[in-house]
C-alpha cells in the first residue's frame, strides 16, 4: 500500500444558503480545493462523494456524475457514498483505499449537503430517516430524542451533570469564534445553554447541532505525484465499524460499539496508539456524544467524559485539544460535509494554518452515522507511514 498525501483543501461558509443550490456549494468548495492543490484538472482520476439525502432535500440524486460534469473532470469515475451523518468520511475513507492501493494516483473527496430547501419539520424526518424508521422514527422518536435517551442514561449511570454537557458546547462556540467558516462565530456561557429552550429533555437547543448548508472538498494523492507539494499532511489510517441500528437493540446506551472497532481497525492501519494523538475532531451532534466519543476513543474512562470535559482537558490547553475549529456544534453540521470538514479542520492543524493553533502531528476524525449504527474513524499526520 502506498503513501497518502492530503494536497488541497476547500470549503464553503457553513450556514444557511438561500441564495445557492447544491451544485454551487460543490462547484464553490471543489474548485477551493483544485486551486489549493495547485493542479491542473486533468490530473484528477477519481471522485468520491458523501452526500446523506440530497433527494429529500433538493429534490436532486445522482451527484457523483453532477460533481464531476460541473467540475470539469471529464469522464473519470465518480462515486456518491451514503451513511446519514458519517456519508463524507465514508466517501474520504474509500478514496483513500483507491488512492493506497494504486488504482489511483490524484483523487477528489466532496461532502456536500443542502438541507434548508424544506421547512424545519421536513428536515427533521429526513434525518430521523438514519435511524430505524420502522421502529422509531416512525413513532415519532426524533435524533434528539435517541440522544437524550443516551444522556438520560449516561447521568443515571455515572453522575454526568448538565452543566458537564453544557461545558462541551461553551468549548466548541470559544473555538468556533476565530473560524471564518463557522455557521456560528459567537461565544457562549453554561448559563446560555441552560437557559436554552428544551429540545428533548435533558438536551435544550444549545446542546444541538444546526440544521445546515455547505460543501468541504479535499485532494488527495500518492506520494509519487505529491513530491512537487509544499506542505503535504499524510492521510496514514481508516476505520470502519457497525452495530444496530435502533437504538434499543444495542448493549449500551452509553457507548457506541462501532467507534471502538473503528478505531481499532484504524489504528493498525496507521501503526500507532491511540496515546499518540495530538488533536481531536470528534461527532458532537449533540453534547452527550462528545462526551461518549472521549470514553470510547480511551481518552478517559467510560464515565468520567464529564469529568474530563469539566477538567478542561479538551480545550485548545489541554491534554487533547478536541473540535479545535468549533465541531459541529459551532461550525455547522451540513451531514454529508462534515467528515470531509473534520478532515480539512485536522490537515489545517498539522500544516499550521489553523484558526486556533496548537501543538499537534498527528490528529484523527470521528464521524458517527445515526445514533452510532455507522462509525468511520481517519488518522492524519505530518509524516508517512
Amino acid at each position: 500500500m502506498r503513501n497518502v498525501a492530503v494536497a488541497g483543501i476547500g470549503q464553503t461558509k457553513f450556514g444557511e444558503h438561500w441564495d445557492k443550490s447544491i451544485r454551487d456549494l460543490i462547484v464553490e468548495a471543489g474548485n477551493s480545493a483544485i486551486n489549493d492543490a495547485s493542479i491542473e484538472r486533468n490530473e484528477i482520476d477519481s471522485l468520491f462523494i458523501g452526500c446523506m439525502s440530497s433527494g429529500r432535500y433538493t429534490g436532486q440524486e445522482h451527484l457523483g456524475a453532477l460533481a464531476a460534469d460541473n467540475l470539469r473532470l471529464g469522464h473519470i469515475p465518480a462515486t456518491r457514498f451514503e451513511g446519514a451523518c458519517a456519508s463524507g468520511s465514508l466517501a474520504l475513507r474509500n478514496a483513500y483505499i483507491n488512492v493506497a492501493s494504486g488504482r489511483s494516483d490524484v483523487a477528489i473527496v466532496l461532502g456536500v449537503e443542502k438541507m434548508t430547501d424544506v421547512a424545519g419539520d421536513e428536515a427533521i424526518t429526513s434525518l430521523a430517516a438514519a435511524g430505524d424508521q420502522e421502529w422509531e422514527a416512525a413513532i415519532g422518536l426524533t435524533f434528539a430524542g435517541l440522544y437524550a435517551l443516551m444522556a438520560r442514561k449516561h447521568m443515571h449511570d455515572y453522575g454526568t451533570t448538565r452543566e458537564q454537557m453544557a461545558l462541551v458546547s461553551v468549548n466548541n462556540h470559544h473555538n468556533g469564534f476565530n473560524n471564518k467558516y463557522a455557521q456560528f462565530q459567537t461565544k457562549i456561557t453554561v448559563d446560555d445553554v441552560l437557559k436554552s429552550s428544551m429540545v428533548a429533555d435533558p438536551l435544550r437547543l444549545l446542546d444541538c447541532s444546526p440544521i445546515t448548508d455547505g460543501a468541504a472538498a479535499l485532494v488527495l494523492m500518492s506520494a509519487d505525484k505529491a513530491r512537487a507539494v509544499e506542505n503535504p499532511v499524510w492521510m496514514i489510517g481508516t476505520g470502519q465499524g457497525s452495530d444496530t441500528i435502533a437504538l434499543h437493540d444495542r448493549a449500551s446506551y452509553t457507548e457506541i460499539m462501532a467507534t471502538k472497532v473503528a478505531a481499532r481497525e484504524a489504528l493498525t492501519d496507521a501503526r500507532i496508539e491511540m496515546n499518540n494523538i495530538d488533536v481531536l475532531e470528534v461527532h458532537d451532534c449533540f453534547s452527550i456524544n462528545e462526551i461518549i466519543a472521549l470514553e470510547d476513543l480511551g481518552f478517559c474512562a467510560k464515565g468520567d467524559g464529564g469529568r474530563f470535559v469539566e477538567n478542561g482537558e479538551i480545550s485548545l490547553s489541554g491534554s487533547i485539544p478536541t473540535n479545535t475549529s468549533g465541531g459541529l456544534k459551532a461550525g455547522g453540521h451540513p451531514v454529508g460535509a462534515t467528515g470531509v470538514r473534520q478532515a480539512i479542520d485536522i490537515v489545517r492543524q498539522l500544516r499550521g494554518d489553523a484558526f486556533n493553533k496548537v501543538n499537534a502531528q498527528k490528529g484523527l476524525t470521528l464521524n458517527i452515522g445515526g445514533s452510532g449504527a455507522t462509525a468511520v474513524i481517519n488518522v492524519f499526520s505530518t509524516e508517512g507511514k
